[in-house]
């Protein structure tokens, strides 16, 4: 398994990581269990958020006691330094640790520089100061706000959305973050779990200088992971011709399933009804036309074009179009006019 270093941070780990949002999902032991074999089967670094409810608390129930094997990156959605100051102490509370390896600024929608009134980045220098942050990361969705990010040279590490879907542009943010010594954490590596062929995912990232941060949940999903440890994985023409498929099939505007966009004014699930038609036919099962998830489907009619989804949407998605498109073609499935 080849090794990242993450720029002028200093931190080199297996270029495999543990993103921990799907964690929240599972109960403590469920979580610490999948924590303690990550790490033993070579994992070393763990991504989480002040935002996934009780991931952190999960990470620290399970490293409590082993604190310098591992790297713990976090995120704050502050926007004020009384909120992100708060929210450091609960991070480190929750972890039970004194420091965190990275705290990184959460999915921003600009990029916070020295003296721009918001005091935000003076505040990421002062915690560093004191100890209680290693290192000054931040997230981003939107290609423009991260390359003013890497632009401004102010940051040690930029996590953003890369997968074997990536354009030409995402390509070029990363070589720059390697110019620029920053470090870069690919996360929405499977693009929200519309890519289902991990060694494709794999051999994808190992072209790159980046540490993917796998969202894992289940047991299987990190035995997945675990098993490229024992090789360094290849990209080869079978790959090659998995990736070229996605690409046609997926490259334009689809959902990645982030959910910044909800809760929805109906109550529609967007995060799920937006992609339908993808996870359908990628992750086939018989479960998504239940009698429950008809029901979700159905609310997008009563969409009310608010605007609050495209608002927050970090990928500028015209959702409600693309809700509506996704219930056309969940419609034309029900009634047997499309064989999926």
């Amino acid at each position: 398994m080849r090794k990242i270093t993450l720029g002028r941070t200093g931190i080199t780990t297996p270029q495999n990581a543990f993103g921990a949002l799907p964690i929240q999902r599972v109960d403590t032991g469920t979580a610490v269990k999948l924590l303690h074999k990550a790490y033993d089967g070579g994992m070393t670094f763990f991504d989480t958020a002040r935002a996934y409810s009780d991931s952190e608390e999960k990470i620290g129930e399970a490293f409590h006691d082993m604190r310098d094997k591992i790297y713990i990156a976090s995120k704050t959605m502050a926007k004020n330094p009384e909120d992100f100051s708060r929210d450091l102490d609960t991070t480190l509370k929750n972890l039970k640790t004194d420091y965190l390896d990275i705290y990184q600024l959460h999915c921003v929608d600009r990029c916070y520089r020295p003296g721009d009134g918001t005091g935000m980045y003076e505040a990421l220098v002062k915690a560093k100061e004191e100890g209680r942050i290693r290192h000054i990361g931040i997230t981003a969705h939107k290609i423009g706000i991260a390359e003013e990010i890497v632009e401004s040279g102010l940051y040690e590490t930029l996590q953003f959305p890369f997968s074997y879907l990536a354009t030409d542009r995402d390509i070029a943010l990363v070589n720059a973050c390697v110019g620029a010594g920053m470090g870069f954490i690919a996360m929405k590596g499977l693009s929200g779990g519309l890519l289902n062929n991990s060694r494709a995912c794999m051999a994808f990232m190992c072209q790159y200088d980046v540490l993917p941060i796998w969202g894992i949940q289940r047991e299987d999903e990190l035995e997945e992971w675990l098993s490229f440890f024992d090789e360094n994985v290849a990209m080869t023409p079978e790959l090659q011709a998995i990736i070229d498929k996605d690409r046609t099939e997926l490259l334009g505007d689809f959902c990645r399933g982030c959910g910044y966009c909800m809760p929805c004014a109906v109550g529609i699930q967007i995060n799920q009804c937006a992609r339908m038609s993808q996870m359908i036919r990628r992750s086939p099962s018989a479960n998504w036309l239940s009698e429950q998830w008809q029901e979700e489907m159905m609310k997008i009619e009563k969409c009310i074009n608010c605007g609050a989804c495209m608002k927050h949407c970090p990928y500028e998605l015209k959702t409600p179009e693309l809700l509506r498109k996704n219930l056309a073609d969940y419609k034309d499935i029900l009634a047997g006019r499309v064989i999926v």
